[in-house]
């Protein structure tokens, strides 16, 4: 099995550190966190992860926008990109926001590990 590169975009740093620290004591990954959406499609561009989770209520720009600037980016736009939000919950609505499979917060280890091993064909 080779090292699954993470990408976790989401503004509450508590989160994204928590969830960086679990998955990597859980199995094999690589994980950056980013906690300024203002930066992330940079960072995704310089990281090259397998997989984006990523809020959408975050300050200064949205999920939304972001999963936009990252689409955008030929070298990016086979990358999935899974909504991490608080908003909605799987009862009110389907199984995507805006075309994106999404996770509801609160999220499981769990549910983020079996998500990586769906969209990454493990």
């Amino acid at each position: 099995m080779s090292t699954k590169r993470i990408f976790i975009i989401d503004d509450e740093a508590g989160f994204t550190r928590l969830l960086k620290l679990t998955l990597e004591k859980k199995g094999d990954y690589q994980v950056l966190e980013e906690n300024d959406g203002t930066n992330a499609w940079l960072q995704a561009r310089e990281f090259k992860p397998d997989i984006i989770f990523l809020d959408i209520v975050m300050p200064k720009i949205d999920g939304g926008d972001v999963a936009r600037q990252i689409r955008s980016d030929p070298s990016l736009a086979h990358v999935p990109i899974i909504f991490l939000t608080a908003i909605v919950s799987r009862s009110e609505t389907k199984n995507e926001i805006g075309g994106y499979p999404f996770l509801a917060k609160p999220v499981s280890l769990d549910a983020i590990v079996n998500c990586i091993n769906e969209h990454l064909g493990e």
